[in-house]
């Protein structure tokens, strides 16, 4: 019999599993912005553990790429500049384009569809409310769903920290982004035409409107930079003039 057998499954989350994703929210919330050193004495206290936790979970975030180090400086949050908005953009582009065709010819579209609807009647509620955080929330599940819908955990994982970090993108320019839509129902409208386009089995519809989707928020983002064209400006995010 083998060693392992006598291994009994972990259900509590470790302390620094804990301290990531706490961290990892902060990030991905705006609360961490971009180019923020963290401190181990300051979040040590803060978090009231010992260092060593706290060094795991840092180190976490660095293989993820949410955090980056620096020799002699400590650790940052990481900058996103417009090619880096590309860059998620495109890599987003491919695995949300790699889940749609595992969905279109798995058979289960009617289940995807009506799971992908409570995303987006999340969204519209969320406008109704007038509250721009929970309709980017909303939006990003829809995303988050369609790629766990493919069953691929993988094109799952992949998607993770690309989402995190979209996240983060629209969290600096929220509203610079929220404005360059006439109003929630655009967004709204975007997300139920690839819904529809699921239902009625049409699959290069979908793939289609999710390659439009992803040009048309990397356009709101960093204005001037263009999946389709490659063009990729290097300015940093807070640089960009969006008036």
């Amino acid at each position: 019999m083998s060693v392992l057998a006598d291994i009994e499954p972990v259900n509590r989350e470790s302390t620094a599993g804990i301290i990531a994703r706490q961290l990892r929210d902060a990030i991905m919330n705006g609360s961490l912005p971009p180019g923020t050193q963290l401190g181990e004495t300051d979040l040590a206290a803060r978090f009231q553990v010992s260092r060593g936790p706290l060094r795991e979970a840092m180190q976490r975030l660095v293989s993820e790429g949410l955090l980056r180090s620096e020799r002699h400086r400590g650790l940052f949050v990481i900058d996103l500049e417009p090619g880096d908005v590309y860059d998620i953009y495109s890599a987003r582009s491919a695995i949300e384009r790699a889940a749609a065709i595992r969905i279109m010819r798995g058979g289960d579209r009617d289940r995807v569809a009506a799971m992908l609807d409570d995303a987006v009647h999340a969204m519209a509620e969320a406008d109704q409310q007038d509250d721009p955080a929970a309709l980017t929330e909303a939006d990003l599940r829809f995303h988050e769903e369609l790629i766990e819908a493919s069953g691929s955990r993988r094109l799952t994982r992949m998607a993770r920290t690309l989402l995190i970090e979209t996240r983060m993108c629209l969290s600096a320019l929220q509203e610079t982004y929220r404005k360059s839509y006439q109003g929630a129902d655009e967004r709204v409208a975007e997300h139920n035409q690839i819904i529809d386009a699921i239902r009625q089995d049409d699959e290069e519809t979908v793939l289609a409107l999710l390659e439009a989707h992803m040009e048309d928020a990397v356009q709101r983002l960093a204005p001037g930079t263009s999946l389709t064209s490659g063009a990729a400006p290097g300015l940093p995010v807070g640089g960009v003039d969006i008036a």
